[in-house]
């Protein structure tokens, strides 16, 4: 692992719930040596990426992360275009509608708008690494990613998070023909006991997908007429999203879904 690599992982570590933390225990969680994680986050401090704060001198993001989320959403608007999408489908299906993007090797949940609909629904976090082989999402974003990053994904220990989790890369190569044809991925049960999701891809310019547009609901409450309002909504919500952003549809994809 380079430097930058491991610098850009110390950045990784802070979330929502976890925006302050101090040196020990940004060594513990990073697995670096003490004088290594130290070094790398004085280099992130000149930068501005960290600073310390309060009489424990902990960490937390910097305004040179600000800056750049701030040009990376006026030259990309993914968040706040998200966020319109998203509220539009929580209001149409009534249920949990949630966006995660690719950074790396990791699917991360950015945005999720809930439904006031039903007082019992999907909880997200926006923070949260969703998994790509047991999720809606992971598997509407393999089922278009290179097959270089579909090969290392199943090539890891596929964690069973229920009981209907599949954990086979041979069962799941053949669900991601199947989502390839349909043009949007489903999941039951796989990542969460008693949710039921459906997940579409958004692309990017280079026709790859950046991450997954989604709605969960409780399985209880998935009937047909439900089904079919979530399918239509999210596809129409998917293709909005790439448009939006600039994104291409490849060649392969469904043209019904991306007309």
């Amino acid at each position: 692992m380079g430097t930058v690599t491991k610098a850009l992982s110390l950045l990784g570590l802070f979330t929502q719930i976890r925006p302050e933390i101090g040196l020990s225990d940004l060594t513990r969680l990073s697995g670096m040596n003490k004088a290594t994680t130290h070094r790398l986050l004085r280099e992130l401090q000149a930068q501005g990426f960290v600073e310390q704060v309060g009489p424990e001198r902990a960490y937390r993001l910097g305004p040179e992360v600000l800056r750049l989320a701030a040009l990376r959403e006026a030259t990309v608007p993914i968040l706040s275009v998200s966020r319109e999408v998203l509220d539009r489908l929580s209001a149409a299906t009534g249920e949990t509608a949630h966006i995660s993007l690719v950074q790396g090797a990791k699917l991360n949940a950015l945005s999720h708008a809930y439904s006031p609909r039903y007082a019992t629904r999907v909880m997200m976090d926006d923070t949260e690494v969703l998994s790509f082989h047991a999720t809606g999402s992971g598997l509407a974003v393999l089922a278009w990613a290179e097959p270089d990053f579909v090969n290392a994904v199943l090539a890891e220990r596929l964690h069973a998070f229920t009981p209907d989790t599949e954990t086979s890369a041979q069962a799941i190569r053949a669900r991601l023909d199947d989502i390839r044809r349909d043009g949007m991925a489903e999941s039951i049960g796989g990542y969460e006991a008693d949710v039921h999701s459906h997940a579409a891809p958004v692309f990017g310019p280079d026709q790859r997908p950046i991450g997954a547009l989604a709605v969960a609901a409780p399985v209880s409450r998935m009937t047909e007429t439900l089904k079919q309002t979530i399918r239509a909504e999210l596809a129409a919500g998917a293709r909005d999203m790439t448009q939006r952003i600039g994104g291409l549809y490849p060649p392969s994809f469904p043209a019904a879904r991306a007309a």
